[in-house]
Formats: structure tokens, C-alpha cells, sequence
């Protein structure tokens, strides 16, 4: 069994709008050395995968069709093996 981590961000040339809002609302609080923000999606998702190479497949496969949009996003992942508990 593994562990999906998954990190969803916009690519760096697509402009992020609430990253900007959140940027602007930490200034007016008086955070001014926050220079950039970027907001994103973070998904958990567990696998009973044979395998490492297995489980990054389809992690990556997955991603690409179902967990963004390729035109505007990209997505980085941490995978790890998990304990079975019952087994």
C-alpha cells in the first residue's frame, strides 16, 4: 500500500489570482517581505499498487487526466509505502 501526496500549482507563466489576493491582504496587514504567493490543491490519496514503480505510474497518469488542467497547471508528488494494518 502507498501514499500519494499530491501538489498542484499553476504553471510559473500562468498569472495566479488569489495568490495575488492573498499577497495584497498579508501587505495590508503589514507583511511586507512577502514577495510572491502561490495558492494551489493538495490531494492524499492511497494505493494498493504492487509495487513503487507501479503506484508512480499511475500517480503520474492519474495526475496528468483527472487531478489538473495540463493547459494552466503542473503538479509535483511525494510517495511513500504504508503499513497494512489487519494483514
Amino acid at each position: 500500500m502507498y501514499l500519494a501526496k499530491v501538489y498542484v500549482t499553476y504553471k510559473p507563466s500562468i498569472l495566479d489570482p488569489q495568490g495575488e489576493v492573498i499577497k495584497s491582504a498579508l501587505h495590508r496587514l503589514n507583511y511586507k517581505n512577502v514577495e510572491s504567493v502561490m495558492q494551489g490543491k493538495y490531494f492524499e490519496i492511497k494505493l494498493d499498487a504492487e509495487d513503487l514503480i507501479t503506484a508512480k505510474q499511475e500517480v503520474e497518469a492519474f495526475s496528468d487526466e483527472l487531478l489538473i488542467n495540463v493547459n494552466m497547471e503542473t503538479f509535483t508528488y511525494e510517495l511513500s509505502e504504508i503499513a497494512v494494518v489487519g494483514d
